[in-house]
């Protein structure tokens, strides 16, 4: 976990606020002197399960331990932004993750784990998975930001920007390369302004997060719900796969 640059680490409750204190106009601004925001790290990312050790037949993955459960019923009623996702709406399991866009540790569960849960239960249709917004500093709002300005292309500016990280998390200029990214992605300086000035979005990407830490009790990323368990960390594939099989 990483902490503060300061003389004591901030509470979750003080980051929050002190976060909520960015308008939008200052969005642009707050990225482009991101390298201390993201490294601000008392966002405390979730460490990543033990990977399973390799076992003699491809079943014999430890299930991992919930943390706790939720109501799903609750879990999955709307809020302030509509949720997106992937996979059928009947499947057996459905699993929310709550991420941050600068958090390594999601970065490292999409790289490596995510892949196959979308070739093995996503595509296939055994599991929904919704991904909600968490994000813990100013950079990983603007990503946010600009992933849902993507509109159908979620997903896609999702893993770009997982993909990226290195390249816009903690650099002496995030909002350019976050510019240079979006551009890529078909993003004119227009519209990537326009994004990140657009004070509504910023308040319901907000508003999400409140809800996961408020309702939830999310206070590290990534954070899954799955079945109304819940698991904290960046599990692996052997993982994942010991607590959906046993659903389906």
């Amino acid at each position: 976990m990483n902490r503060a640059p300061f003389g004591k680490s901030l509470s979750r409750r003080n980051l929050l606020t002190t976060l909520a204190a960015v308008p939008a106009v200052a969005l642009l601004a707050a990225c482009s002197d991101s390298g201390e925001e993201a490294k601000a790290a008392d966002v405390k990312p979730a460490n990543p399960s033990t990977p399973a050790k390799p076992a003699a037949t491809p079943t014999a993955a430890q299930v991992p331990e919930p943390q706790g459960t939720v109501d799903m019923a609750e879990l999955l009623k709307p809020g302030a932004l509509p949720d997106k996702q992937l996979g059928k709406d009947d499947a057996k399991v459905t699993m929310v993750e709550y991420a941050s866009m600068t958090c390594p540790h999601c970065a490292h569960f999409n790289e490596t784990t995510f892949p196959e849960l979308k070739t093995k239960y996503i595509d296939t249709g055994k599991v929904r998975y919704i991904l909600r917004e968490f994000p813990f500093d100013p950079s990983a709002e603007a990503g946010f930001m600009l992933a849902r300005c993507s509109k159908d292309n979620y997903f896609a500016m999702v893993d770009v920007l997982f993909k990226q990280q290195p390249s816009w998390v903690g650099v002496s200029n995030t909002k350019e390369a976050l510019l240079q990214i979006s551009k890529l992605a078909g993003f004119t300086q227009e519209s990537f302004e326009s994004c990140l000035t657009d004070q509504k979005l910023l308040d319901d990407v907000r508003a999400v997060q409140k809800r996961g830490a408020d309702e939830f009790k999310v206070d590290s990323t990534p954070t899954f719900f799955i079945n109304g368990k819940t698991y904290k960390g960046a599990m692996s594939i052997e993982e994942m796969s010991a607590i959906i099989d046993p659903l389906l």
